[in-house]
């Protein structure tokens, strides 16, 4: 895989050196770094790497530890962030040591080269640049220098560090040699600077002491929180970038692929609507189609969003359309946009059915893996339904349409969103459209390891299904559902967005009443633990207590609920509890997909489970012979959960309703119990409790009084 792929991730561990010697005594360390180095490289790491790996980041970290510096942060093989690398692959610092400095109180940063070293002989009598290395062929070049290449890419220009007051410096730590068989890296004729130190086994007490002069013994866990956000590891989630710009300015920084991305659609949008600083029109027949692929949490709707932004403000005629009402309902809410307001700006894909005239400048296509055969709307009269497939409908109603997609979340049969079938009604109209993929990650932590974990979990793709903790991103599973929601409830009283879900395992009763004072039925029952679902409609129920669909996923009393995939999708939270349910449960060595049934109470009325399983009845739709329709309700089911337990951004807790497949999470998930590393709202670092932006009041907010919005 290219290096850029994956230019604002690229780190294989962050955890203190307490945490880092635990998860070595576990025997987890070095396959999880060594899985890491595959996926960024591409390639397996070598032998020589990981015996590395076992041997000096240990002794690092057992020195910090009897330093009494054992919180210090330890970012293992990280490369500087820049926007535009040059060829060939970025030079890895093999520990980023980070904490905050005892006098001065900032951010201190040590980066270390670590070497096995024994021995090293001088190969020029006036310099010791190079020296000989016992083992290897050619000279290797005095750590120094490598540190003074690293050092100039992490407080340059485009370093992660560039702007920032800190203490930094550098250092090389051979561990296996003495002062006198390395002397040439020592002398006079060494190279110096910030980043000159080396240490040997001789100066290791030496070492302990500039450790505790370099670091506090509090403060790294926070530090080490904004290292990421230097990183672009941690971003601002997506609805408080919305809020914070009211949906008009510039919305996001687009960094890496997604800048990329952006700019070349907006390129060439100036070929085909032209450029609003120069006179002369283009062709009034000109035509453009993008589709950006992408899986979750890679900025999808981040590029999106900023190009709506854009357009709109060149004078272009531009929508955001979107397949989830839950998506559209949590933005229009929490921007704050009034009703005309967002019509003007947004739309579902069944609003084109009857073209625009004239069509529009620009239609982005958000979800659009939701596409559907053609717009049939149960409100319409079958004669105002759409007569061709939904994606001419789109492609018919403007003159530049982008399309954001991941195949691996569609959820229903009939949702027909793929790459081949937007590419196939491109080209039917004589238009080559114009591929993109986003793989950089943004949600989840930032954790491509979460991300792979999941999917592996799932057997959406091959992977290790063993979970290793990275210290970007949290997972557990709890015993019971009572324990899954304790643990949501005191997330989100303390401060975090979460919320819980579950596969659609019970019926959904219709609220019980007329209005708003309607009552919901408790369906989601586990034992003698009921929760009600999410309201259906777009109306507040229980005179005010349950907020309706499009607002669950951001209203306070949301929490009272459990959502699902379809108000769930496009929407994230700090903490998400992910109930699984019997519609797919572990059998041996695979996965076993099973629909419900349901009966009938005699006297309420309200349908109970009788047989365990799927009571998704879109599930059921499906085409083809009866094995087709097995494995395309096989699909759904894993790329509902998919869609489900990628929702946070800090820790998923995972509950299965049934004993075994509760056994197989448990057995990928380990023991995850280690210190420091559940980002409870009460463990956060200052700099990473940021509270999350109130919706703007706006006229004909029908939220009721004293209920004020989670984000």
């Amino acid at each position: 895989m290219p290096w850029g792929n994956h230019l604002v991730s690229m780190l294989l561990l962050r955890l203190s050196a307490q945490d880092l010697l635990t998860l070595n005594s576990r025997r987890r360390m070095v396959p999880h770094l060594a899985a890491r180095y595959r996926y960024f490289r591409g390639r397996d790491v070598s032998d020589t790497e990981r015996e590395a790996w076992a041997e000096s980041l240990v002794e690092l970290a057992e020195d910090l530890v009897e330093a009494e510096r054992g919180n210090v942060e330890m970012v293992v093989e990280c490369a500087a962030t820049v926007d535009e690398p040059k060829k060939g692959e970025p030079p890895l610092i093999d520990v980023v040591l980070v904490g905050r400095h005892p006098e001065t109180r900032l951010p201190s940063f040590q980066l270390v080269e670590l070497k096995r070293w024994s021995m090293v002989t001088q190969v020029e009598a006036a310099t010791a640049k190079l020296v000989s290395v016992p083992g290897y062929k050619r000279p290797k070049k005095h750590p120094a220098l490598q540190l003074r290449n690293t050092y100039q890419l992490f407080t340059g220009d485009q370093g992660p560090l560039r702007d920032i007051t800190v203490e930094c410096g550098g250092f090389a730590y051979l561990h296996n040699a003495t002062d006198d068989s390395v002397r040439p890296l020592l002398d006079t004729l060494a190279p110096t600077g910030a980043y000159e130190r080396v240490y040997t086994r001789d100066s290791r007490d030496l070492l302990l002491v500039d450790l505790r002069r370099h670091f506090a013994e509090d403060g790294a866990a926070s530090e080490a929180e904004q290292f990421l956000r230097f990183m672009n590891l941690r971003n601002t989630p997506l609805l408080d970038a919305m809020i914070r710009s009211r949906g008009e300015d510039t919305v996001f920084t687009l960094r890496g692929q997604q800048k990329r991305v952006a700019a070349s659609v907006l390129q060439r949008a100036a070929l085909v609507l032209g450029n609003p600083d120069q006179p002369a029109p283009p062709p009034d027949d000109g035509r453009a189609v993008f589709i950006v692929t992408g899986g979750a949490g890679t900025g999808k709707s981040a590029v999106g969003l900023q190009l709506r932004a854009d357009f709109e403000a060149a004078g272009q005629t531009v929508k955001y359309a979107s397949g989830s009402r839950a998506f559209n309902g949590a933005l229009q809410e929490q921007v704050g946009y009034t009703d005309k307001e967002f019509r003007k700006r947004f739309a579902y894909f069944s609003h084109f059915v009857t073209p625009p005239d004239p069509p529009l400048d620009v239609l982005i296509c958000d979800e659009a893996h939701r596409l559907r055969e053609r717009t049939i709307d149960i409100y319409r009269r079958e004669e105002k339904s759409g007569k061709q497939p939904q994606v001419d409908d789109l492609l018919d109603a403007s003159r530049l349409t982008v399309f954001f997609l991941d195949e691996s979340q569609s959820v229903r049969p009939k949702e027909v969103g793929t790459v081949s079938r937007i590419e196939g009604a491109a080209r039917a109209r004589g238009i080559t459209p114009l591929r993109y993929g986003l793989r950089e990650e943004w949600r989840c932590g930032g954790s491509d390891a979460y991300i792979r974990w999941v999917r592996a979990v799932l057997d959406i793709e091959a992977g290790t299904t063993e979970w290793t903790p990275d210290g970007l991103m949290h997972v557990e599973v709890a015993d019971s559902p009572e324990e899954l929601e304790h643990i949501i409830r005191t997330e989100a009283e303390a401060g975090a967005t979460a919320r819980m879900v579950a596969g659609f395992c019970w019926p959904w009763t219709e609220p019980v009443g007329q209005g708003k004072a309607a009552r919901l039925e408790t369906d989601v029952r586990i034992g003698d633990w009921h929760r009600p679902w999410n309201a259906k409609g777009d109306s507040f129920r229980e005179n005010g207590a349950v907020p309706p669909s499009t607002k669950w996923s951001v209203h306070p009393y949301g929490i009272n609920q459990i959502g699902c995939v379809y108000t769930a999708q496009g929407l994230e939270w700090d903490w998400c509890g992910v109930i699984l349910g019997e519609d797919m449960v572990r059998r041996g060595d695979r996965w076993v997909y099973r629909k419900g049934q349901w009966y009938e109470e005699a006297e309420s009325k309200v349908k109970r489970v009788k047989v365990p399983g799927s009571f998704d009845m879109k599930l059921r739709e499906g085409t083809g012979s009866e094995e087709e329709k097995e494995e395309e309700f096989a699909r759904c089911v894993r790329h509902a959960y998919h869609v489900l337990m990628t929702r946070a951004s800090r820790a998923t807790v995972l509950y299965s309703t049934d004993e075994e497949t509760q056994a197989y999470l448990k057995s990928c998930v380990g023991d995850v119990q280690i210190h420091g590393l559940r980002p409870t709202w009460e463990n956060l670092p200052a700099e990473a409790r940021i509270p999350h932006l109130p919706s703007p009041k706006r006229k004909g907010n029908d939220t009721p009084p004293g209920q004020e919005l989670l984000f």
